[in-house]
């Protein structure tokens, strides 16, 4: 299936959708609106297969307070559709923002997983760092980094 898949930017709006079906399931598109989804330093990459978005991550240039690294990125919104999980999608839309942003000269990437994904990003070269934590709303959490 790995082949078919077509990665590309989108506009922040064009997340929405995903973000509301696999990350905010039952809460309103507002809920679907990061804090700097829009600025130009902010990045968004969707999945397509058979014409049909499938899958989408979003970068956003922001330091943690725990890493001192000035051009560091957050991964967040990383989803894929439900039925489609599993197939190597999300792998292609990491390795995709990865490769963009390692054109713009970022080095280090850093991101929230929810507890069911850390088997994912550990699969994919993330590095854990520190215990759990909550998100309000959303639930357990664990900070992963990737030196690019």
């Amino acid at each position: 299936m790995n082949n078919f898949i077509q990665i590309q930017p989108i506009s922040a709006k064009k997340t929405y959708a995903i973000r509301q079906l696999e990350l905010r399931k039952g809460r309103p598109i507002s809920d679907c609106v990061f804090e700097g989804d829009e600025l130009p330093t902010t990045f968004h990459l969707e999945a397509i297969l058979n014409e049909e978005q499938v899958g989408i991550v979003s970068a956003f240039k922001n330091k943690h307070p725990e890493f001192e690294l000035n051009n560091s990125y957050q991964i967040r919104g990383v989803a894929v559709s439900n039925h489609l999980q599993g197939n190597g999608i999300g792998k292609k839309l990491m390795e995709g923002i990865e490769q963009f942003l390692m054109e713009k000269k970022v080095s280090f990437l850093w991101l929230n997983a929810r507890e069911n994904a850390v088997p994912f990003y550990e699969s994919i070269a993330y590095t854990l760092h520190g215990n759990a934590f909550n998100i309000p709303s959303i639930g357990t959490h664990y900070l992963y980094y990737k030196r690019l």
